[in-house]
């Protein structure tokens, strides 16, 4: 395959989340948050397991960062807990949060790495959970004055800001099939949840905005929503309406001024949508300067009278929408891999939302991995070469989308470590870097010092 260079200033970097890594769940003060609940309620995740300890990034973050030096990142993006700064989701802030991410900002930098800083990665602290969470109101603005406090302290030095990580999951898995925090099961819920997230986001846009934030953005997982049958009229259809669920009902209030009238069409099927008052689509629409993809596998659909649908992750798709399975190389999560649909989505986006730089903010695979091979990944390490090829895919796909015009300013691997894997626990692995959980001993896969050749090289 052909070199290929990116340009000039493409950031290359690493992307976690706090409760997948941290640990430290009741150290300093912080509360608990949903996901704390749902982990310790029976059947909800694997085998039991908790963030209650992770990859104890909290007490180790100095050492991971020197290994992200070592691994050349320009970039780190991570997730503030929430329950860390307002362990009761509001009124006083935790003080002793806050101290934890100013160590981590202040020792990112001083290894020259940038930090970028996403305000929400769906660890909702409780007691808000409590009160109806992102269904109701009230947590938006909570939100926006959580992300007003964090600014206060980290504002000085961190200049890229994200508000929100893939709230098409905070929404739809937590709240419509329940597969994540806070594990509803109920459509109205879900879309209520939607369109508070997204003001949750609007406001804290504004807020930070106001405080001077550099760069704004917020964080989403689009689909590339493929018909089984490009020539079938019924298929296309099915795409256009899972389109509206998955993509437009974000993009369009973000980035195009309000909701498309299909999918509100589709919304008032199942719930009307009174939760959207007049004005909230202004303050949804606040410019951002900055939009997240995080992209790991395309969704092929059908349009078939008596379709399963997509249940609670997909409401009102029942009876008309088949979700074709993934076909091909799959993932240990099961998932498609084709780094096509990666361009196509990034051209899309460009083409349909103009002028919004994209970064892409994750993108990563999980896979099998045994540590203790020898190889080219070391000596007891991992040889991780399905993961080498998944990345090489993708960052050509991401190339390809730059040659044909996208604005995309940069690449952050998902994941840094291997982590809390959410519903699935510690059994699937993301990282580039292998995490024994019995030992928290941090080994560099293959894929690590190949991604460590790319960023010095600033290419393939």
């Amino acid at each position: 395959m052909s070199n290929l260079r990116f340009p000039e200033n493409f950031l290359w970097g690493a992307a976690t989340a706090a409760y997948q890594i941290e640990g430290a769940a009741r150290d300093d003060g912080r509360g608990p948050s949903i996901w704390d609940t749902f982990s310790r309620t029976p059947g909800k995740v694997h085998q039991g397991h908790t963030g209650d300890v992770a990859c104890d990034h909290y007490h180790r973050y100095a050492d991971d960062v020197a290994l992200m030096a070592e691994l050349g990142l320009r970039a780190y993006r991570f997730s503030v807990a929430w329950p860390r700064i307002q362990p009761d989701g509001a009124g006083p802030v935790n003080p002793r949060g806050l101290d934890f991410y100013d160590r981590l900002v202040d020792t990112l930098l001083d290894r020259g790495i940038d930090p970028i800083v996403t305000l929400y990665h769906w660890d909702l602290p409780q007691a808000l959970g409590d009160r109806g969470g992102w269904t109701n109101r009230e947590t938006a603005e909570h939100f926006a004055t959580y992300a007003t406090a964090v600014h206060a302290r980290l504002g000085d030095r961190v200049g890229t800001w994200t508000t929100l990580n893939e709230p098409w999951c905070s929404a739809y898995l937590g709240y419509g099939n329940g597969v994540h925090a806070p594990g509803e099961q109920d459509p109205a819920a879900a879309f209520t949840a939607v369109h508070h997230l997204l003001l949750g986001h609007g406001l804290a846009a504004r807020a930070l905005r106001a405080a001077g934030a550099e760069t704004i953005g917020i964080t989403l997982n689009p689909a590339d929503v493929r018909p089984a049958d490009p020539a079938s009229a019924a298929d296309a259809a099915a795409v256009r309406l899972v389109d509206g669920l998955h993509n437009r009902i974000f993009l369009d209030p973000l980035l195009a001024g309000g909701y498309p009238e299909d999918v509100l069409e589709h919304v008032g099927g199942i719930v009307e949508p009174s939760f959207v008052r007049d004005g909230d689509e202004k303050l949804i629409a606040a410019p951002i300067d900055l939009l997240g993809i995080n992209y790991y596998q395309p969704t092929y659909v059908a349009g078939r009278p008596g379709g399963a649908g997509g249940g609670g992750a997909y409401p009102g798709t029942e009876g008309a929408v088949e979700f074709l399975p993934p076909v091909g190389p799959l993932t240990d999560m099961g998932w498609m891999i084709e780094p096509a649909g990666l361009t196509r989505l990034l051209e899309r986006i460009a083409t349909d939302y103009p002028g919004v730089p994209l970064l892409i903010t994750e993108n990563g695979a999980a896979f099998p991995d045994k540590a203790g091979m020898d190889g080219p990944g070391g000596a007891g390490g991992v040889v991780d070469t399905d993961r080498i090829a998944y990345l090489d895919g993708h960052l050509r796909a991401a190339h390809e989308a730059i040659a044909r015009g996208v604005d995309l300013r940069g690449y952050l691997v998902w994941s840094l470590l291997d982590n809390f894997e959410w519903a699935e626990g510690y059994r699937k692995r993301f990282g580039i870097v292998h995490v024994d959980y019995l030992t928290q001993r941090r080994t560099p896969k293959a894929s690590a010092r190949w991604y460590q050749e790319v960023i010095s090289r600033n290419g393939l």
